[in-house]
């Protein structure tokens, strides 16, 4: 320390003796701002005028109050401050008892040498400087973490982008005590129209008072903090903007103004300030990838929803009215769209044919090959005489074959056609599920399944199999499901031995299997209804795991 210094530290001296007294005045004078005190009452004023000291020298012994008990006092008011002890006597109690109660930073021995009371005076100047600058980072570090948690609570308390914008900016004005802080988003390195803001509430002034377009701009084009002091109405206003920047994009600009401020920002707040910026940049970025996956979510959920309605409109909407039979049919698919389809064509020669098929997969690489397969069905069962069950199926393969074996994907199909004047079906299956016949007049107890069956369709290139023939009775029901019905879980019920505790019976859950649709059927009240049947399958199904389609064919 020189007489240069801008500023000397302060240092009190308090000591009953005045030849003491004005030896150690003369001594610091040069380096320090020295005070004086002869006895500890007047030490205690000069503190409560001057406040904190680097340095206290005082000596043990004094009238009324010794050096320890004066030191005592001073430690709660100023932790920081460096105590030394002057002593003519080397009691160990009186030293132990000043070293903890008054914190005592050295003690020294009457008389003292100079060199080495200066020497230690220097440490202590040291010491102090050392402390004020740890307890100030540690401030800065306390604050700077109170002022994170404060914008983190905020960004999480958030319900979507608009308000965590409007925290961002709320609590970052509340924290820093500004008049007004004002937050402009950017997309593409241009302001958006959207401003979110805040102004203390103690400020008269409108925000109309605060012109932040400049420095904004300035902002954009430097991608650097900006700021400045101006005077408006003779007030003196200070302004400072903060880009929000995020793995080099700009995200949004931040401004700060202060009213009734005649000194810049300090460099602990502009630094204070961008860190914050920087932590706000990274929510924002966060929050703004969040906002566009809702918003592509949405998109998506309305073009499923589209599809869906498309989807449906394919399947028959109103089914046909035919003397000596009733025919019903539901499908259900598992996601909006799905790969199950069933088709009821009467052909005007009187024919009525029915299908049932499924797309491997879900989903809308499924919807698209169901709404395919059912086109080219269409058109093959709309031709003057169509074709035998199973050389339709071949056609199908034909037609939809090779974009199936690329798509790696394939199509199980049972299809079907009936004549209502003999009574007789003619079938073809590729890969379905067999379907069900119940036939009451002949054998109530166990049902006849179709079994006649070949491979899906897109397995390999040519399909050949033979078709299955055989008549219908009256009260006779055929049922063609997909296997989202019979791989449905349901709850099926155990006795629990007599002598088990309390004779419960536990439920289980296992697949409801063709013999398991069997045994519903049975159940079900004349005349058929296929929506009670397939709410009965739905009850035990809390998620629909697949696509479920059932048709039945009643003969009168």
């Amino acid at each position: 320390m020189t007489e240069t210094d801008v500023e000397k530290l302060k240092l009190m001296v308090v000591d009953d003796e005045p030849d003491n007294l004005e030896l150690l005045y003369r001594t610091f004078r040069r380096d320090f701002q020295v005070y004086k005190a002869n006895h500890a009452m007047k030490a205690l004023e000069i503190l409560d005028k001057e406040g904190e000291m680097a340095v206290i020298i005082s000596d043990q012994r004094m009238p009324e109050m010794n050096g320890t008990e004066f030191l005592s006092l001073t430690v709660e008011r100023f932790p920081d401050t460096i105590r030394i002890l002057l002593t003519g006597f080397t009691d160990v109690e009186d030293l132990v008892d000043a070293i903890n109660s008054g914190q005592v930073f050295k003690y020294i021995t009457k008389p003292w040498k100079p060199d080495r009371l200066k020497e230690i005076v220097e440490q202590a100047a040291d010491a102090y400087q050392l402390v004020k600058k740890r307890t100030q980072e540690l401030r800065r570090a306390l604050r700077r973490e109170s002022l994170f948690n404060a914008v983190t609570t905020a960004i999480r308390e958030s319900l979507d982008y608009s308000s965590m914008l409007e925290k961002i900016v709320a609590t970052i004005g509340q924290s820093f005590k500004t008049s007004y802080c004002l937050l402009r988003p950017v997309e593409s390195n241009c302001l958006t129209a959207d401003e979110f803001s805040y102004l203390d509430p103690q400020i008269t002034y409108s925000c109309e008072f605060f012109d932040a377009s400049s420095l904004i701009e300035q902002v954009l084009e430097t991608r650097h903090y900006q700021h400045s002091l101006y005077n408006k109405n003779d007030n003196p206003c200070y302004q400072l903007a903060v880009p929000l920047i995020y793995q080099q994009h700009l995200l949004a600009v931040l401004a700060l103004y202060e009213t009734g401020r005649d000194q810049p920002w300090q460099d602990e707040d502009i630094q204070l300030i961008t860190g914050v910026a920087e932590q706000a940049a990274l929510a924002l970025s966060q929050a703004k990838l969040y906002q566009r996956l809702q918003e592509k979510q949405q998109q998506i959920r309305a073009e499923l929803e589209i599809a869906r309605q498309i989807q449906n409109n394919l399947l028959r909407q109103s089914l046909p009215d035919i003397k000596g039979v009733k025919v019903q049919a539901c499908c259900y698919p598992a996601r909006e769209v799905g790969g199950d389809f069933f088709e009821v064509f009467v052909h005007p020669k009187g024919d009525l044919w029915l299908a049932v098929g499924d797309v491997s997969g879900k989903g809308v690489p499924a919807a698209l090959f169901m709404a395919s397969a059912i086109s080219v069905l269409r058109r093959e069962l709309s031709q003057e005489t169509p074709a035998m069950p199973n050389m339709v199926i071949q056609n199908l393969n034909k037609a939809l074959g090779d974009d199936l074996i690329s798509s790696n994907c394939f199509i199980t199909l049972i299809l079907a056609r009936y004549t209502p004047s003999t009574r007789e079906l003619v079938y073809a299956n590729a890969g379905h599920i067999y379907p069900l016949l119940w036939s009451r007049e002949t054998d109530i107890d166990n049902p006849q399944h179709l079994k006649i069956r070949s491979i899906p369709l897109g397995i390999l290139p040519k399909w050949q199999a033979d078709f299955g023939q055989l008549f219908l009775a009256p009260k006779d029901i055929l049922l063609f499901t997909s296997d989202g019905i019979t791989e449905a879980m349901v709850a099926t019920k155990t006795c629990v031995p007599e002598n088990s505790v309390n004779g419960f019976k536990s439920n289980h859950r296992s697949m409801l299997h063709l013999d398991g649709l069997w045994q519903l059927l049975q159940q079900e009240t004349q005349p058929l209804s296929l929506n009670h049947l397939l709410a009965r399958i739905q009850a035990d199904n809390n998620i629909q795991e697949d696509d479920q389609t059932i048709l039945s064919l009643e003969v009168f």
